[in-house]
């Protein structure tokens, strides 16, 4: 390869570098959330968990390089019904105990036939893990941005509701977790 070639190559690498995509790090801000809803006896109720992490690389640009690692304290779900707060950390329910943290960590990002962007992950709850695919809205802001995340599981594939609160009749299987986050550059 002769100088002047040589040098030709260097610089278009160095030209390249800086409009290669990475994806940004962000960390949760204040007044981030993270809940579910369900149905008790077909009425809705809505739930959300008071103390989370997670550590989010995200350039809407490249998904390949795009991660969520979120973790969750199940013992901090709160419906707002006393009765209904009470048991969810017990051993029928999260059995937080024995499991006190959730864990969710994407393997991969998707587009769905809309274009909307989903991120296929694997969720721990309860000691099972099961793939959970979440729809994600992601919107940049002055100092950061701000995700959204919505998905389906069922609760009974991760063994939450034991008992009497198997009968899908009661407490419906299907559950919608969501989430609002205001991230900030790490």
């Amino acid at each position: 390869m002769t100088p002047t070639i040589r040098r030709l190559s260097v610089l278009g690498l160095a030209l390249a570098l800086p409009f290669a995509a990475n994806a940004a790090d962000y960390k949760v801000g204040p007044g981030s959330t993270l809940g579910f809803s369900g149905t008790f006896q077909g009425q809705q109720f809505d739930g959300s968990f008071g103390k989370f992490d997670a550590a989010i690389s995200y350039d809407p640009a490249n998904l390949a390089t795009a991660k969520f690692d979120v973790t969750v304290d199940v013992a901090t779900a709160k419906t707002g019904d006393n009765d209904r707060d009470g048991a969810l950390p017990g051993a029928d329910f999260f059995d937080a105990a024995k499991f006190p943290k959730a864990h969710y960590v994407t393997t991969g990002f998707t587009k769905d036939a809309r274009g909307n962007v989903v991120a296929n992950g694997n969720l721990t709850l309860h000691g099972i893990t099961k793939p959970v695919a979440l729809k994600v809205v992601f919107n940049p802001a002055a100092g950061g941005a701000r995700l959204s995340v919505t998905g389906t599981l069922k609760r009974l594939d991760f063994g939450v509701g034991s008992g009497d609160y198997k009968d899908t009749s009661t407490i419906a299987d299907e559950v919608l977790v969501n989430g609002t986050l205001n991230l900030l550059p790490k």
